[in-house]
C-alpha cells in the first residue's frame, strides 16, 4: 500500500526566552513529519540546528527529496542509507517508528524490545543570565531532583555559585556549550568538587577538545557537540567519560538505540538530551531514559503551549505523553 508523506515547518513561542553562550531562542521551530498508511498515522519531530549547519528549509527540502521512496514503502534502515545523521532522518525515523507500531497493534518499546517509558527525573535548565536573575530562577525549582545551568566564559564562578546557593540539595549539571577553553577549565577546576558539580557537559569547543585528553577532571565531563552518532565514540576516548545521546544528532531513535549500547559497551555513561521543541519530539528520546544516569528531556516546558496530549513536569519528574500520542495505538 502506498504511503503519503506531510512535512511541515511549526513554531511553538516560548514562555520566556531561551539563553545559551551562543544565543537566545524566543520560539522553537520544528519540523514535523507525518506518513500516512491506509488509516494509520505515523509522526515525527526534528529541529535543524545552524550549529551543525541545519536550516528549516534546507530539511524541509532533504524530507521533500526522498518523499519518493517513503510513499514506496521505505524502511527505517532504506532512511538510514539514504540521509546522513541529523534532523530531517530524525523526523522521517520517528515518524516511521510510531507509523510500523500502530499499524502492528503494539508499542514502539515493545518493537524495540526494551522498557516502556515511565516517570524519569529529568533536569529543570536554568538558562544563561545575569547571577541574581540566575539564582532567582533556581530558588523557585530549588527542590527538584536535577538541576541543569546554562554558563558562558563571562563569569562561570559567579553565576554557579549563585546557582547552587539557590539551590543546594539538587544533583547538577553544569553547561558552558563550548563556550570555555582549557585555561577556563583549569581554573575552575579546584571549585568543580566544591559546588558539587555531578556533570560538566561540552566545556570546550568539539574541535578543541583534544585539549582534555589527560585532563584530570575531578567531576565527569560529557560529549555534547562534540558526539554524534557510534561511529563517533573511539575519538571520544580518554576525553569524557560520559556521551549525550540526542536524536536530532544521531538522524532518529534507530541510530540512538545503537548508540546507546555501544557507549555503554564502550564504558560511557549515558545522558539523554534534547533540543527546545514540543512534546512530539520528546516521546521518543524518552525510551531512552532509564538507560541514562543523566536525562535532560524538558525542552517542551519551555514553550507557551505544547501540542496537547503532551508530556508532564512535576516537582522535575518527567511522565510521558498521553497513551496515543506517540509510539503505540493509544
Amino acid at each position: 500500500m502506498l504511503r503519503h508523506l506531510d512535512v511541515a515547518h511549526d513554531r511553538f513561542g516560548l514562555s520566556t526566552p531561551f539563553r545559551i553562550s551562543r544565543g537566545v531562542k524566543t520560539a522553537a521551530d520544528v519540523v514535523t513529519v507525518t506518513v500516512r498508511q491506509g488509516e494509520a498515522v505515523g509522526r515525527g519531530e526534528a529541529v535543524p540546528y545552524a550549529r551543525y549547519g541545519e536550516t528549516i528549509d534546507g530539511t524541509l527540502a532533504t524530507i521533500h527529496e526522498i518523499g519518493p521512496h517513503i510513499a514506496a514503502g521505505a524502511s527505517r534502515a532504506d532512511v538510514a542509507r539514504l540521509l546522513p545523521a541529523g534532523a530531517a532522518r530524525n523526523a522521517v525515523d520517528c515518524a516511521l517508528w510510531d507509523l510500523e507500531a500502530r499499524l502492528a497493534g503494539t508499542s514502539v518499546a515493545a518493537l524495540a524490545g526494551i522498557a516502556e517509558a515511565g516517570a524519569l527525573p529529568s533536569a529543570i535548565t536554568i538558562g544563561l543570565d545575569h547571577p541574581d536573575a540566575m539564582a532567582r530562577a533556581a530558588a523557585k525549582v530549588a527542590h527538584v531532583p536535577l538541576l541543569k545551568i546554562k554558563v558562558d566564559r563571562s563569569d562561570p564562578a559567579a553565576q554557579i555559585t549563585a546557582v547552587r546557593a539557590a539551590a543546594p540539595e539538587p544533583r547538577l549539571i553544569v553547561d558552558p556549550n563550548e563556550s570555555w577553553t582549557i585555561d577556563t577549565l583549569t581554573a575552575l577546576r579546584p571549585h568543580l568538587t566544591e559546588w558539587r558539580i555531578d556533570l560538566l557537559e561540552q566545556p570546550l569547543p568539539a574541535g578543541e577538545d583534544d585539549a582534555l585528553t589527560g585532563f584530570d577532571s575531578p567531576v565527569p565531563v560529557c560529549a555534547d557537540e562534540a558526539l554524534h552518532t557510534a561511529a563517533d565514540l573511539d575519538a571520544l576516548a580518554g576525553r569524557y567519560a560520559v556521551v549525550n545521546i540526542k536524536l536530532d544528532k544521531t538522524g532518529g531513535l534507530t541510530e540512538a538505540l545503537t548508540l546507546a549500547n555501544t557507549a555503554r559497551a564502550k564504558g560511557f555513561g549515558l545522558m539523554v538530551g534534547c533540543m527546545v521543541c514540543s512534546s512530539l519530539g520528546i516521546a521518543p528520546a524518552m525510551l531512552l531514559g532509564r538507560q541514562a544516569a543523566f536525562v535532560d528531556l524538558d525542552g517542551p516546558l519551555w514553550l507557551s503551549e505544547d501540542r496537547p496530549g503532551g508530556v508532564t513536569d512535576r516537582d522535575g519528574m518527567l511522565s510521558p505523553p498521553s497513551p496515543g500520542f506517540w509510539g503505540s495505538a493509544g
